[in-house]
């Protein structure tokens, strides 16, 4: 039996929106429990608008849930101010998004030293430009890494956002719909990078996704619908 703590414990997390005066709240999430290893790879899939993205943002400390609990590492997160939570974040959580958010006017490596300007660990800033080389060497491109982003492809553009998520040495990988903006090529690509970096990192990783073969790739899957989790079993 594993006895490990989940690094991401859900327990009967919902989420409701208010809607408009008159109008019946809107039940996005509903009694969704879920616990996750270190060094799982998890995918969730779900129609556009199931809530598939405020349910990563809920793991990720981005969204708050309107009842139920989030562990992260068996900490409780109730209750934090959000200073707290960006500190959590900032140590233990990486983010990768459809868009890559890179700024145009930094180079690769620029942009991925960019998280650990603000990180209070003055190791982990002063080896940041070694890691930094390391990693993006490691995801093929180190003869890109002085290139603007303007100058990448698509799909050279989100290895260098995965590489900014990973520079703070985070426990947690989470990505939403990381490859939605990519051509096939480019999207094969970035799922055997992700599922490599799981192996050889030990890092946990979420991905939210429309993409049939990037899910089939993760070791567990599940699909949401009408607010419910369910396990897809092969």
């Amino acid at each position: 039996m594993n006895h490990t703590t989940p690094i991401v414990d859900l327990r009967s997390v919902s989420k409701t929106y208010d809607s408009s005066a008159g109008v019946e709240p809107t039940p996005v999430l509903k009694d969704i429990s879920l616990a996750i290893q270190p060094g799982e790879s998890v995918a969730i899939t779900g129609a556009s608008g199931s809530g598939k993205s405020t349910l990563l943002n809920i793991i990720g400390t981005l969204d708050q849930p309107s009842g139920g609990e989030v562990y992260l590492e068996g900490e409780a997160l109730s209750g934090k101010s959000e200073k707290q939570l960006a500190v959590i974040r900032s140590r233990r959580i990486g983010f990768v998004f459809q868009a890559h958010h890179l700024l145009p006017q930094c180079t690769a490596l620029e942009n991925v030293l960019l998280p650990t300007l603000a990180h209070s660990d003055y190791a982990l800033r002063r080896e940041a430009p070694d890691r930094a080389r390391q990693l993006l060497q490691r995801v093929g491109l180190a003869e890109r890494m002085n290139y603007r982003p303007g100058l990448l492809s698509g799909g050279e553009r989100q290895r260098v956002a995965i590489v900014r998520a990973m520079i703070n040495r985070p426990a947690l990988l989470l990505a939403d719909e990381p490859t939605g903006a990519l051509d096939q090529t480019s999207a094969d690509s970035l799922a055997d990078l992700l599922c490599e970096l799981n192996h050889e990192q030990g890092l946990t990783l979420i991905v939210v996704t429309h993409n049939p073969l990037l899910a089939s790739r993760m070791e567990k899957q599940y699909h949401l619908s009408a607010g419910k989790l369910v396990r897809h079993t092969n």
